[in-house]
């Protein structure tokens, strides 16, 4: 690996050790036995368009005053997370271990199997469908996905994921604007 996070390791609890670690309560075990198999890839900015700031990290620790945006009042009251936030300049926020399921597939389904979030790792990249997404992110994804099939080979490329794959018709993200090629090249 090449770039800021070439030390990068993943901890015995599931945590990267070069991130912002900032525990989400929206978080649970997952079921027992469970293979951790699939990489799902989604983008969020908070307000929507805008970059930077607090708002995500309020969002996935269900700190998010409705009455700051509002957009917030659409959104105050979800209960949702992901394993890892990366901003544009590529800093890695984890807000919960990969041991444990983070909520944020919503209702989902894999290849026919349903309930993503019980065997899936999230990763947000703050953007939009409608903005390019930023070298500095694309790197830091490329990192921690070779760090997450490292610990968990079962996450092989074809197990990569968009939101919109697994749950068409409701969700877009990553978006028209991720690089899927350019991406699978830095996995290479």
């Amino acid at each position: 690996m090449t770039s800021l996070h070439t030390h990068a390791t993943i901890n015995q609890d599931g945590w990267l050790t070069t991130a912002i670690h900032r525990l989400s309560p929206n978080c649970d075990q997952r079921p027992l036995d469970t293979a951790i198999d699939l990489l799902v890839i989604h983008n969020i900015s908070l307000p929507p368009g805008e970059f930077g700031g607090y708002w995500i990290d309020a969002l996935f620790l269900n700190q998010l005053d409705a009455t700051a945006h509002p957009f917030f009042m659409t959104i105050a009251t979800l209960r949702v997370s992901a394993h890892v936030l990366i901003r544009r300049d590529g800093e890695l926020i984890q807000y919960v271990p990969f041991s444990q399921r983070a909520w944020h597939a919503g209702v989902s389904n894999f290849q026919g199997r349903e309930r993503c979030n019980d065997y899936s790792v999230g990763i947000e990249l703050e953007g939009t469908d409608t903005i390019a997404f930023t070298a500095p992110q694309y790197q830091a994804l490329a990192d921690c996905t070779h760090l997450l099939s490292q610990v968990y080979p079962a996450i092989t490329v074809d197990r990569i994921v968009g939101h919109s794959d697994i749950a068409p018709g409701r969700k877009t993200d990553p978006g028209p604007c991720f690089d899927w090629k350019y991406y699978r090249d830095l996995l290479k």
